[in-house]
């Protein structure tokens, strides 16, 4: 458990959330089961809500608008302080429940990794992109739109936050590095 909830009773869980400590213990065996469940909390439904956002990119007629669209959509999600807090919570436990902080990988940062290269799949047999190495573009195209706002925000803390304008034009300017490297116009000149 975290030093913040180290010394959090089943009783003071049940008292927040306004249940009996036998409804608490009647859906967490314990505080390491609540505790793994606050963790993962949402990470399943933003991650789902988002890999439709990526498969309506892959389908657009304007790719740099959609990008942009989904770039835009990504970081500011990411850097939401609910989110942010959740990451730093796994991070901070992740010597103590290793599984907890694989799991939160896999079903958020890894699984969008996946989408994106799906998508960027998509594009590309379209000819809409040029890529060689899906799962790098995809992971290129990640750190390019949410690596800077995510790193300051992990380092300097949550509640000092961007202007969701800052946040828009980061990642409309991580899109056009992006495009600068994959997309069709500068690729058909190189190539």
């Amino acid at each position: 458990m975290t030093r913040e909830y180290a010394g959090t009773s089943m009783e003071d869980v049940a008292s927040a959330a306004s249940v009996s400590k036998q409804t608490v213990y009647k859906h967490f065996s314990d505080k390491q089961t609540l505790f793994r469940e606050v963790a993962l909390g949402s990470v399943g439904h933003i991650g789902s809500d988002f890999q439709a956002e990526i498969a309506a990119a892959a389908e657009a007629t304007d790719v740099r608008a959609a990008l942009q669209t989904l770039a835009r959509s990504y970081v500011n999600a990411v850097v939401k302080p609910e989110l942010l807090r959740r990451r730093q919570l796994v991070l901070r436990e992740a010597g103590r429940f290793p599984d907890l902080a694989r799991k939160y990988h896999d079903s958020g940062p890894r699984r969008t990794i996946g989408a994106l290269a799906a998508a960027f799949a998509r594009l590309a047999d379209r000819g809409e992109l040029v890529i060689d190495d899906l799962q790098v573009a995809a992971t290129q195209f990640a750190f390019l739109v949410i690596g800077e706002p995510l790193d300051t925000a992990m380092f300097r803390g949550v509640g000092r936050g961007r202007s969701r304008r800052d946040l828009n034009a980061l990642a409309d300017a991580g899109v056009e590095v992006f495009l600068a490297a994959y997309g069709t116009k500068l690729s058909s000149v190189t190539r």
